[in-house]
């Protein structure tokens, strides 16, 4: 995948092509959400952000996650919510977004997607914020197609409110 298909894959997530938020689809996307276990040739963990979340999308060997998170390491592992660890490959970056794709060999659940997302739609997030564990949070759209925010090259956000 090139940077503009990158590019354009951020937008479109970015754009609420995400996972319905009913309490039932929520739970079948945490199986779709993996923790990415970079390694360092320098030897232990960026303390910072040890290690991050990604998506799994598409045939269940793809994972989108942020680039940022796997820095300058030598050597990327995935682990599915039941603990399953498998080895992974980077594909590509594209820092404008701030994502990166990641390819494996062990398929993983993927991520279905449902549509764009609508104002006052349910709406969770699932993560793994500075390597403490997968968390998942509820809410609200309460805005759609929000830019000139400065955070990406690439701006197309969904504003949620927990």
């Amino acid at each position: 995948m090139n940077k503009l298909a990158l590019a354009a894959l951020a937008v479109m997530l970015s754009a609420g092509c995400g996972h319905s938020a009913r309490a039932d689809d929520a739970a079948a996307a945490v199986s779709s959400v993996v923790s990415v276990l970079p390694q360092w040739p320098d030897g232990p963990a960026n303390a910072a952000e040890p290690e991050g979340s990604g998506v799994v999308i598409g045939d269940g060997r793809s994972v989108v996650t942020a680039a940022h998170v796997l820095g300058q390491a030598h050597d990327i592992h995935v682990r599915s919510s039941q603990g399953v660890i498998v080895p992974a490959r980077l594909v590509a970056v594209d820092k404008a977004t701030d994502l990166a794709l990641l390819t494996m060999e062990e398929p993983l659940p993927p991520l279905s997607f449902s549509g764009d997302a609508r104002l006052g739609q349910p709406a969770c997030a699932i993560g793994n914020a500075f390597g403490l564990g997968l968390s998942m949070t509820c809410g609200t759209v309460s805005a759609v197609h929000r830019s000139g925010v400065g955070f990406n090259a690439v701006e197309d956000f969904v504003q949620t409110d927990a």
